[in-house]
């Protein structure tokens, strides 16, 4: 018996006896508490993510441009250095992880004017009962100085982004030691500072080969506490997503007037659950949800994911220090200029690493999100939701479903009742008008996807 199913002995399930005008009702409801995600939390090592960090500097540049065939500087010998990291970590685990390249040849464009190959380093645990449902972190090689083009002068991204790619590494090492429903991707992108490429890749393939994704967690830069403004804070991370969905059709605009859904796409109920994560399982760490793509008028990885249709968020430090992005290294003014080492902040390295890895597990131990939810209650006193019922293997864990609900000015879900293994629910005397509604599954063992908001706005999946 693994540790894993050792604990849900232990800690069982919680029953609960309904009784009322009918014969009383014994129903299981499953636990809320997870001291399996404990456990995850505390097992990121912040000496570990500081050994990976100093390595991925010690290759002087990791420009998209640099040099590939050498074996100790450039961005050809950081990927092998990651891939071999994800080997390591495939046999400590009996091959538990399938370690790949992604790879395609980039030309004519403003930062790679010259035909170059972007590659990707992945990482693939199958899920045991939904392999075909993926849930992605990514973090992002390649950096880059003052000049987009200068791909010869050290560059050593440190903050930008070793700290995100050593997080991915470093929760493919403690997650990896557990089996989950569905398939969890560890991906090192390339090609971000020069026009998001590595992301466009990853999400081509992701639809060529039907993948099913239910979020993509985009990490870049997760390792600094002193931000310009003067502002030193451990204690909050920003989680960046949008609002509505960018595949939206004309027709699904014009429902979502009448109906709401504005501030539940599937990406921004993705941050609220990472917000809920947060809450629960990362001892002084507080989610600040940044209602917006992404910084005011700057991109990440995530946004080639939604650019597709994929629920995709940016989770990264609070304050920021500009001095130390995008900069050649120098002194000026007596001011020092450069992403070096210095600059990160290990412990809190380690602190968004966690949030990663418990939302993670999380995600891919609960059920996939409910489909087709649907909402029906004008000009009434109540309000019933319905959805699609999972079905087959992917019911295999499914103990039923939770209805949320809250004010519609409420940034999160505030109210839930579990429901049971249903497929529709009527909340009795809850005005449709007043409120926003959503439902989530929830597994035997008490894992819970995202909410889902009604309607296509708020589809994880097809809406039809």
């Amino acid at each position: 018996m693994s540790k894993y199913n050792k604990l849900i002995v232990k800690y069982g399930f919680i029953s609960v006896l309904l009784t009322g005008a009918l014969p009383a009702i014994s129903q299981v409801v499953p636990q809320s508490e997870q001291p399996v995600l404990r456990d995850i939390q505390k097992a990121v090592s912040s000496e570990r993510l500081k050994t990976d960090v100093t390595k991925l500097v010690s290759f002087g540049t990791r420009h998209t441009l640099s040099e590939t065939k050498s074996d100790s500087r450039g961005i050809g010998a950081a990927r092998r250095w990651i891939k071999d990291e994800f080997d390591q970590i495939s046999k400590a685990c009996g091959g538990c992880l399938e370690v790949v390249y992604q790879r395609k040849t980039i030309s004519g464009e403003k930062r790679i004017p010259e035909p170059t190959e972007v590659v990707n380093v992945v990482a693939i645990q199958r899920g045991s009962i939904d392999p075909n449902r993926y849930i992605v972190m990514s973090g992002d090689i390649d950096s880059r100085v003052s000049d987009p083009l200068d791909y010869t002068s050290d560059s050593p991204g440190a903050n930008d982004n070793a700290t995100g790619v050593a997080g991915v590494i470093e929760a493919a090492r403690v997650l990896s030691q557990y089996q989950f429903d569905g398939t969890i991707v560890y991906a090192a992108l390339s090609g971000e500072e020069q026009g998001l490429f590595g992301g466009k890749i990853m999400a081509e393939i992701a639809l060529e080969e039907k993948w099913r994704v239910e979020g993509v967690i985009n990490n870049d830069m997760i390792g600094n506490i002193a931000g310009i403004n003067g502002v030193i804070n451990n204690t909050t991370a920003r989680v960046f997503s949008e609002g509505v969905r960018f595949v939206e059709t004309p027709e699904e605009a014009r429902l979502r007037r009448f109906t709401g859904g504005e501030v539940d796409s599937p990406s921004r109920n993705l941050a609220r659950y990472i917000d809920v994560i947060a809450d629960k399982y990362i001892p002084n760490l507080d989610t600040m949800m940044v209602y917006r793509l992404d910084r005011f008028g700057r991109g990440g990885h995530h946004r080639p994911f939604n650019e597709v249709g994929f629920p995709a968020v940016r989770i990264m430090e609070t304050n920021e220090h500009y001095d130390r992005q995008h900069q050649d290294i120098r002194i000026e003014n007596g001011r020092a200029y450069g992403d070096v080492l210095s600059g990160v902040d290990f412990a809190f390295n380690a602190k968004l690493t966690s949030l990663n890895a418990v939302s993670l597990a999380s995600l891919a131990w609960a059920p996939a999100p409910p489909a087709q939810v649907k909402i029906k209650g004008a000009v009434q006193p109540s309000t019933t939701l319905s959805w699609q019922k999972l079905t087959g293997e992917q019911a295999k864990n499914l103990a039923g479903y939770r209805i949320h609900w809250r004010l519609t000015t409420e940034p999160t879900w505030t109210k839930s009742q579990y429901v049971g293994n249903v497929d529709s629910f009527t909340l009795e005397n809850v005005v449709i008008d007043n409120y926003f509604f959503g439902v989530s599954s929830v597994s035997k063992d008490g894992f819970e996807s995202p909410v889902v908001f009604p309607g296509p706005a708020g589809s994880f999946g097809g809406y039809e």
